[in-house]
């Protein structure tokens, strides 16, 4: 198997800017640069989130979404993006995890009454090593199971800095739930060594749920990180 090897060379200004979102209080990140802009992990009433985005950015493009996992709280908005940015939108989502979302909205319908719009069928599917350009930035795909079968975390090599979507697999001194279907612990402490061996101490980690961190601060402080 082919070792990943991230590109670190610097390239763009990356502009982000979070949305807390849905019922499980999701970060969407709107994430932009030279005018062109994606939502990664669009939580809930997307339709809302892209007039939010408009508003804000009147004179740029917003081409579609993109999601870490398949949860029901990160592609709950998906269908409300992709209504209100037209047929041509981009819906990217793991290729691991392609069966996922249809079965956690159900879960969530039956244990939490949480009816959440189905995301469809994505118009990609991301594997590790894949990236998907935004303006002059890309975001390089590094496939972390654990949380879900297929989970993934987006990284940037930004002139204005390293960072990283990190979904719900790493955490601030903790990483993300393992006890879900499709969830494994062995799985996602390998995720975690690999994110160790993989990103610059400087990258700046961007949560689904709660504060950022960083992979410094990650590295000296969280117990499941190891390299």
């Amino acid at each position: 198997m082919k070792t990943l090897e991230l590109d670190l060379t610097p390239s763009g200004s990356l502009s982000i800017e979070c949305v807390v979102n849905g019922p499980i209080e999701t970060n969407s990140y709107f994430v932009g640069s030279a005018g062109k802009w994606v939502v990664v992990d669009p939580a809930w009433n997307g339709e809302l989130l892209v007039e939010h985005f408009k508003q804000a950015h009147p004179s740029d493009e917003l081409f579609g979404a993109v999601c870490t996992h398949g949860h029901a709280d990160h592609v709950g908005g998906v269908a409300g993006v992709r209504a209100a940015l037209g047929g041509d939108a981009l819906y990217a989502l793991p290729a691991k995890d392609v069966e996922v979302p249809a079965k956690n909205i159900a879960e969530q319908r039956s244990i939490w009454g949480i009816d959440t719009p189905s995301p469809s069928e994505p118009t990609r599917l991301l594997s590790e090593g894949d990236s998907i350009a935004v303006g002059d930035c890309r975001l390089q795909v590094i496939e972390v199971p654990g949380h879900t079968p297929g989970g993934i975390v987006l990284f940037a090599a930004a002139e204005n800095g390293n960072v990283a979507f990190v979904g719900d697999t790493l955490f601030p001194g903790s990483h993300g739930r393992t006890d879900l279907a499709g969830g494994d612990e062995a799985a996602i402490l390998r995720s975690l060594s690999k994110l160790a061996r993989l990103l610059p101490p400087d990258t700046v980690c961007l949560t689904g749920h709660g504060d950022s961190t960083t992979m410094a601060r990650e590295l000296m402080q969280n117990p499941f990180m190891q390299m």
